[in-house]
């Protein structure tokens, strides 16, 4: 079972999360933002990782620190439940359509960290969640699990339906990523024989 824990306690977050990346979708999400607690759950479900997520965070200054902190322990729970990555299929991508919008998610579990962020809202906020913040989610995520993340709102009208769209894509193409290949079970995927560094 490719599983992990992660416990981070600072002076603005307390954060424990679990995950199983040969989970089936399962979810027990708390982060004090309702908005947030969707999105995370709608991941779970459509990547099939079981993911528990339980944050305790400084909201009564403002919701940063416990939005940048969850996925900063997000990340690392991934990247510790995938181990030195052998076999897995490295790559994933997915077009979600949500009504209007379409938004294009593509993934590498490279261990080099980078995110292309082309999502454009008219809305300041979803719910009570900021929504300049979830640009820091997807950074964060990305740095911390070791991932080259691309997201693209091709088009769309409707602030949650883009939102949520991106959250399922990555979910989709995240699901493809962690994927054991059996073809080459056991092997690191990539010529060098390790993953991270240079190109």
């Amino acid at each position: 079972m490719r599983t992990a824990k992660i416990e981070r306690k600072t002076n603005e977050t307390q954060i424990v999360v679990e995950v199983n990346l040969d989970g089936t979708g399962s979810y027990d999400i708390s982060t004090g933002i309702g908005f947030l607690d969707h999105m995370v759950e709608q991941l779970s479900r459509h990547s099939l990782i079981d993911i528990n997520m339980s944050v305790q965070g400084d909201l009564h200054i403002d919701q940063h620190h416990t939005v940048e902190d969850s996925a900063i322990a997000l990340g690392e729970a991934l990247s510790q439940a995938l181990g030195g990555r052998e076999g897995i299929t490295r790559y994933g991508a997915a077009v979600t359509p949500m009504d209007e919008t379409c938004t294009r998610v593509a993934i590498d579990l490279s261990n080099r960290p980078y995110l292309v962020w082309k999502v454009d809202m008219t809305q300041k906020r979803m719910g009570e969640m900021d929504s300049e913040l979830f640009k820091e989610w997807f950074y964060a995520l990305a740095q911390s699990l070791g991932a080259t993340l691309h997201v693209e709102c091709l088009y769309g009208a409707n602030n949650h339906h883009i939102i949520e769209a991106s959250y399922k894509g990555l979910a989709r193409s995240l699901r493809q990523a962690v994927e054991i290949d059996p073809r080459k079970e056991g092997a690191v995927p990539s010529t060098k024989g390790t993953l991270g560094g240079t190109l």
